[in-house]
């Protein structure tokens, strides 16, 4: 069963018709008009079964059952000596929208359609897409002037923009809503925008995937008298700042105008007073005041966007969230802008939560809070912005915050399933993991074993999070924690679709891109037989499936064997390993309605290996391998052999081989339902009779 949302995104305006009167709401606008009444969750029939679920995204097995032989992790010890513990499979590939859409799920991505972080278009090969969700443009309008107004009730064929959820089967909280059991779901990745809920049993506030005011997952802005003119980088905005004495006036970008004819970028007028002697800055921002001394943090402000709209209706505005942070103030002045979060006590029309007030509810007991589905800020550390130990600061804020809303949800549980996620483990661990003793991309040996102490730490403080959570929540309820997936350092790279085109499978042979040219000859459809796109899959230019495909049905099984055979014989100049652990054919790991969609091919990379950055957008590299020179030093993109999950409970688990597919129909399972036939998992614990 296929359960999809349709929800509008980034939509300006709100229209209605109502006695002859046009109704107009803003994206985020006047609180006096996004603010909704406190809607509690219906009632359903009283279950004295609880099932507590703790998501602890990345958590490897090798680094977790080293420290529990360290005395380290008590807790987790614990519940492995009652029985309660195991390795899990982890999905192929072992990517985190793949996993958790299959920890939803309860089936691989056959079922759930959901194969890579990056899925290609087949009538548009060479465009990438997020896999877990897209944004349908709106169509029609009228115009008036420099406006284009989208109103659905005008007398013509009209379809307003929207953000679609791309994955499919029915998650698992459909059955105990259906069930009348409630559930509540905190920040579950692969889930934005978030899941119906058709009979009010389940809340949810979304999580990975949730983009920022921008539509990015997450553009960070930098004000700095060190650049001279302004410039974009990967997840970041640098402008330039000039001072007349102490005062410099700057604007910060905001969403664009998308109600114009030629969309355009709003912007917030800012003005900042640095200290003539003391190291501090004021700034100003609309309504807003922010007095930080140098190497300080704000907290969560608000900041509004002005929207122009036609002169005969009232201007509009939109507003989110962002945290200052002053970095220096002489020599040179650098503010550091976090990306614009979407504000959680005025979401407006953006799918934050199911039902859409949950996430005020939050927001008006808690305060405001980030909403961005990656909130630890990687690209600064990658770009430069931040040190490692400014990384480490602004991460720590992110679980900080958590923590905080856990407290709330324990305080707020008391029957039903509650799951909530946290982040810190994986996106951490991608900036502070290294178990060997090869050189760090950028740090020194001694920087490299820090801040593997660094991520230790962690893994002890969660620890203590998981016993805090058993001791509260009781025997009678069922705990289960785990990891989607584990990790390893990623050394070195490959370039899928440059050793496509060196062994003559992507033409032409001084072809640099799969669509821009800026990097060579872009690529020659018709002397090409496979391509790669994503961050493990290759798909063949197939004749009736891709927009020019070349390669005949005939033809299909003898060059997939041939590319299989190809890429495991590959070998690393530098090391003389193979790169590459296990190629699988989409066809045969994957079952399901959807695996007409899947990748031929899926690479599975050794540790120590992953595709190359450019490779996973269809750049085509001038080497096959080179080394990975980012602060991103550790990843889990590979086979998934190599890197399984972890699962804990405080129940004991049946013997053989847990996998991350189990999980759904177990939850089902403890509150005595039975399992749904699209699920290919299976229950994991001994059944429990349920009241």
């Amino acid at each position: 069963m296929s359960r999809k949302r349709l929800l509008t995104r980034r939509q300006f305006l709100q229209s209605a018709a109502a006695g002859g009167a046009l109704g107009l709401a803003g994206l985020g606008g006047c609180d006096a008009l996004t603010t909704p009444a406190r809607v509690r969750r219906r009632s359903g029939r009283r279950v004295d079964q609880r099932v507590v679920v703790i998501g602890l995204d990345g958590l490897d097995p090798y680094l977790t059952e080293r420290l529990m032989e360290a005395g380290r992790l008590p807790n987790l010890a614990a519940l492995r000596a009652g029985g309660g513990y195991s390795r899990l499979a982890t999905s192929i590939p072992p990517q985190s929208p793949v996993a958790w859409a299959s920890f939803i799920t309860g089936a691989d991505p056959g079922t759930h359609g959901i194969f890579d972080f990056i899925h290609r278009r087949p009538d548009r090969p060479s465009e990438p897409r997020y896999s877990a969700a897209e944004t349908i443009a709106a169509s029609g309008g009228w115009e008036v002037g420099r406006h284009r107004l989208p109103l659905s009730f005008w007398p013509f064929n009209h379809e307003p923009s929207r953000t679609v959820l791309r994955r499919e089967g029915t998650p698992f909280w459909h059955y105990l809503d259906e069930a009348g059991i409630p559930s509540v779901c905190y920040d579950l990745p692969a889930d934005y925008p978030p899941s119906p809920s058709e009979h009010g049993h389940h809340r949810s506030l979304a999580g990975m995937g949730t983009p920022d005011l921008l539509g990015t997952y997450g553009t960070h802005q930098v004000f700095s008298t060190r650049v001279g003119g302004r410039r974009e980088e990967s997840g970041g905005l640098v402008h330039p700042l000039w001072f007349d004495g102490d005062v410099a006036r700057a604007k910060l970008a905001g969403p664009k105008n998308t109600l114009l004819r030629q969309p355009s970028g709003t912007e917030a007028e800012m003005v900042i007073f640095r200290h003539p002697r003391e190291p501090e800055a004021r700034i100003e921002i609309a309504d807003r005041t922010v007095v930080l001394r140098q190497g300080e943090w704000s907290r969560w402000v608000r900041v509004v966007f002005p929207i122009e709209l036609p002169s005969f209706l009232p201007n509009d505005q939109v507003q989110g969230i962002c945290r200052f942070y002053l970095q220096e103030v002489r020599p040179h002045f650098r503010l550091y802008v976090s990306p614009l979060n979407i504000d959680p006590l005025a979401p407006g029309r953006q799918p934050v939560s199911e039902p859409p007030e949950f996430v005020t509810e939050l927001a008006d007991r808690l305060g405001r809070f980030g909403t961005l589905g990656f909130q630890e800020d990687h690209k600064a550390l990658t770009n430069g912005v931040f040190s490692d130990e400014e990384f480490r600061v602004q991460a720590d804020f992110v679980l900080e915050e958590r923590l905080k809303l856990l407290e709330h949800a324990l305080a707020d549980y008391d029957e039903g399933l509650l799951f909530f996620y946290f982040s810190s483990t994986d996106l951490q661990a991608h900036m502070f993991w290294w178990d060997s003793d090869e050189r760090h991309p950028r740090r020194s040996p001694a920087e490299a074993r820090h801040y593997m102490g660094v991520l230790e730490d962690l893994y002890a403080r969660l620890d203590g999070v998981v016993g805090d959570i058993a001791r509260r929540c009781g025997p009678r309820a069922t705990l289960l924690v785990l990891s989607d997936h584990g990790f390893g350092n990623f050394r070195r790279q490959f370039n899928p679709n440059t050793w496509l085109r060196d062994h003559g499978y992507l033409g032409p042979p001084d072809c640099g891109s799969l669509a821009d040219a800026a990097g060579g000859a872009v690529v020659d459809w018709r002397r090409t037989r496979a391509y790669a796109l994503g961050l493990n899959s290759v798909y063949l230019n197939l004749a009736g499936r891709e927009r020019d495909g070349v390669v005949r049905r005939a033809e299909r099984d003898a060059l997939l064997e041939e590319l299989s055979a190809g890429l495991l014989a590959a070998r690393d100049p530098a090391t003389g390993q193979s790169p590459i652990a296990a190629v699988y054919r989409g066809d045969r790991v994957y079952s399901g309605p959807c695996v007409a969609s899947a990748p031929d091919l899926i690479i599975g990379y050794r540790r120590g290996y992953r595709c190359s950055w450019g490779g996973a957008l269809g750049v085509v590299g001038g080497d096959i391998l080179s080394d990975n020179d980012s602060a991103w030093a550790a990843d889990h993109c590979m086979a998934a052999e190599e890197l399984p999950g972890v699962l804990f409970c405080n129940r004991p688990l049946r013997q053989g081989g847990p996998s991350l597919i189990d999980l759904a129909p177990t939850i089902l399972g403890e509150f005595g339902l039975s399992q749904p036939a699209a699920m290919t998992g299976r229950h994991l614990l001994s059944p429990q009779a349920v009241a």
